[in-house]
């Protein structure tokens, strides 16, 4: 029987599995996930290196297909989806902020914050860029190329990107992976800053307990499944 969608509930998950390799060597990846998320919580996801948080989070963002089970998301369930569904499905509704910035070297800090939206079909695209810029910082680096701004200013290209088009839910996977101690500190509260004036769910993958304990709520999973469940 299909999940059901619920207002209150940004994220539902139900015996979610993710198998990799060939039918003669399978790797389980992730081992039957439930979760439920409220809308406009911030959720830390902690574990080891080859847990499963990742996976999980690629698979609840629509970039990866779970093997088995179901996935609602933002009120939209991912059964049945190929990957431009799933696509479509992301347009508008999450944004990703990941620790390799991932933007692209030919356009401008305002370009990448702005054609997203522009493709998804924003009215403003331009004009919401360059608020979302200054919101963090960059209101005089905004005609700079990725390769001109430090590590730090193109993180904040990165978290301007993801909320410039108010999405549901943000995804940040280890967020400040790359970046120093000092730096790191600024992005987080950034991060957390632009979640609350989006009204954004926030589920965000890291090594550090310390930044863990800044959200609402705690995951822990070890070998692909969650172990620890708690309010930070």
């Amino acid at each position: 029987m299909p999940i059901t969608a619920d207002a209150d509930i940004a994220i539902r998950a139900r015996n979610v599995t993710l198998t990799l390799g060939t039918s003669e060597a399978p790797t389980q990846i992730l081992k039957g996930i439930d979760l439920d998320i409220a809308s406009g919580s911030s959720v830390g996801i902690l574990g080891p290196s080859g847990s499963g948080k990742s996976s999980l989070m690629a698979i609840l963002s629509g970039l990866e297909q779970a093997s088995t089970g179901d996935v609602m998301v933002a009120g939209i369930s991912y059964r049945g989806l190929d990957e431009d569904a799933l696509a479509r499905a992301r347009r508008g509704r999450i944004g990703i902020v990941l620790q390799s910035f991932h933007l692209l070297p030919t356009m401008t800090a305002l370009e990448n914050v702005a054609v997203p939206m522009e493709l998804a079909g924003a009215p403003d695209a331009f004009a919401r860029a360059e608020a979302e810029l200054a919101a963090v910082g960059l209101g005089h680096r905004m005609d700079h190329y990725p390769v001109q701004l430090s590590g730090g200013e193109q993180q904040r290209v990165a978290i301007a990107r993801a909320v410039a088009g108010r999405p549901d839910i943000v995804f940040a996977d280890e967020p400040t992976g790359n970046l120093d101690a000092g730096t790191s500190g600024t992005i987080i509260e950034l991060l957390f800053a632009r979640q609350a004036a989006a009204g954004a769910t926030l589920l965000m993958i890291t090594h550090d307990p310390t930044l863990a304990d800044r959200c609402d709520r705690i995951l822990e999973m070890r070998d692909g499944r969650i172990v620890s469940d708690r309010v930070a």
